[in-house]
């Protein structure tokens, strides 16, 4: 018998999946899985509105809020609101970051910032938030600026205390390397405790745009005259729950974005931990 023929009569064996193919499947699956129970939860939602169960006045229906949701998107209402938003959740948390990250970068390298800086900051995020909210009407009016005001200071904690322990976190063996190599006070800050602190701080940031939305919530429910607030508590004047569940759904839609650039910018700022992990 010939070599062709012994090929052609032994059993062809199945291609064996790479681990890669094997990981990328998990992955689906479990994205699949994930998938499920939000799916079930808004078929019974259909479900209940349909039947009546679940009465219009209290939760309109999944497809009317989607029907609302083109109509405000093709009137322009709906966009012009999330630019608004956007741009006060922009501006106060640009202002809160500047702030938390440079208290904490003052009192984290220094004894005397430490001093100076850290217990004014424990004391004010003590301070209920909204609780400050007649305080800043008072000194700022009913315009852009509380609004702005009490996103940025809902920024600034997380930040500067995720930050702060991040650098307090550094390992010192790290530093007494950087001495033996003779690196300066501020190539050290630069090359070793900045990345060492990195990790801490994108947890921080991950937090802190967290709070901007909840902050950005309640400030537009405030004498505002545009934004995603503002449209909530114009539709709550004539009981139409649609637009209200549709604008904290664009609220929560924001945060999730938000959340998701600053997980992608966290793993390319970290693709050196992907060496350790496993699964």
């Amino acid at each position: 018998m010939s070599t062709s023929s012994l090929d052609l009569a032994r059993p062809r064996q199945r291609a064996r999946p790479t681990p890669r193919a094997g990981s990328r499947s998990r992955a689906a699956a479990s994205r699949l899985r994930r998938l499920a129970s939000p799916l079930a939860l808004l078929v019974l939602w259909q479900l209940a509105a349909s039947t009546g169960l679940l009465p219009e006045r209290l939760l309109a229906a999944p497809t009317k809020i989607a029907g609302t949701a083109v109509g405000l998107v093709e009137n322009g209402t709906l966009i012009s609101a999330i630019g608004v938003s956007l741009q006060r959740a922009a501006i106060g948390f640009l202002i809160g970051a500047v702030a938390g990250v440079g208290l904490a970068l003052l009192a984290g390298l220094s004894r005397i910032g430490e001093s100076s800086v850290d217990p004014p900051m424990q004391m004010l995020r003590a301070l209920p938030l909204f609780g400050l909210i007649p305080l800043f009407i008072l000194w700022f009016g009913i315009g852009e600026t509380p609004k702005v005001a009490l996103v940025a200071f809902g920024v600034a904690f997380p930040l500067y205390l995720n930050t702060f322990s991040g650098i307090r976190s550094v390992d010192g063996k790290l530093a007494e390397v950087g001495q033996v190599l003779r690196l300066g006070r501020f190539a050290l800050i630069r090359h070793v405790i900045l990345p060492g602190a990195l990790p801490q701080a994108l947890v921080g940031l991950r937090q802190s745009l967290g709070t901007a939305w909840l902050a950005l919530i309640v400030a537009e429910q405030i004498n505002a005259g545009a934004g995603l607030g503002f449209m909530i508590n114009d539709a709550r004047e004539f009981l139409r729950t649609d637009i209200v569940v549709l604008g904290l759904l664009v609220y929560a839609a924001l945060g999730l974005a938000t959340d998701a650039i600053v997980r992608l910018l966290e793993r390319r700022a970290l693709a050196w931990r992907h060496g350790y992990l496993r699964g």
